[in-house]
């Protein structure tokens, strides 16, 4: 018994220490988004800065053209630093959600009528069936905001032109629609952090994983899975 004990401590020493060896690594991780994030937006603020300023002089219609490129690449840059930027926020505040009484089908409601005017230019009419009777969790309000905001944009870069949003009395929640680009190995990548399709190279693929995240911080689940259809 007693070199069996010994035994058990030993595996529980190794445990202890590979478990201060992750946490170590997690929070250089930390750091180290946090930091690149800082470096991206503080360069490229500077060069908007200057094509704003370009654009006040006289310029031929070549130089002009390769401005609006430059434009566009700096534009996808901030969004994609901002994104980075959210997470690294994300990740080192996790204590940081305050909770309060919340009535989902009203940040739902909300959260869906902010994207009334791009699913309209995509030509996306959502079916919507939310219950008539108030769901009310102790939840963070904006946290949950941003969780519907992301996965709607999610559903506007993938979808073939569907969405359908359940809200149950329960309180579970469900975004379909249909994918054709997605198979089901890359469904289930989805929540993985700085994953991408080939459909969204704009994307730092951190969308989601913010999502996952902040519902587990708010002590919820959240998974995607594919169904077949008949």
């Amino acid at each position: 018994m007693r070199k069996l004990a010994n035994a058990i401590n030993k595996e529980l020493r190794k445990l202890r220490t590979e478990r201060c060896r992750f946490q170590q690594g997690d929070f250089e991780l930390k750091n180290a988004v946090t930091n690149i994030s800082h470096d991206l937006r503080t360069p490229l603020t500077a060069i908007c800065r200057y094509l704003e300023l370009s654009e006040q002089e006289e310029k031929s219609e070549s130089v002009n053209r390769y401005i609006e490129i430059i434009k566009e690449r700096v534009d996808i840059l901030k969004q994609l630093s901002e994104e980075l930027f959210r997470y690294s926020v994300i990740i080192s505040t996790k204590d940081n959600i305050t909770k309060e009484q919340v009535i989902i089908n009203t940040v739902l409601e909300e959260s869906i009528a902010a994207f009334y005017t791009v699913l309209t230019e995509r030509n996306i009419v959502p079916e919507i069936q939310i219950s008539e009777a108030k769901v009310v969790r102790m939840l963070d309000r904006s946290a949950l905001s941003r969780v519907f905001s992301n996965l709607i944009s999610n559903v506007i870069k993938y979808s073939d032109g569907d969405l359908k949003i359940i809200l149950s009395e329960n309180g579970k929640i469900e975004f379909s629609n249909m994918a054709s680009g997605l198979d089901e190995i890359q469904v289930g990548r989805l929540f993985d952090g700085f994953y991408t399709v080939e459909a969204a190279r704009k994307s730092t693929g951190l969308g989601l994983t913010i999502s996952k995240t902040l519902v587990e911080q708010m002590k919820g689940t959240i998974s995607a899975h594919t169904k077949t259809t008949d």
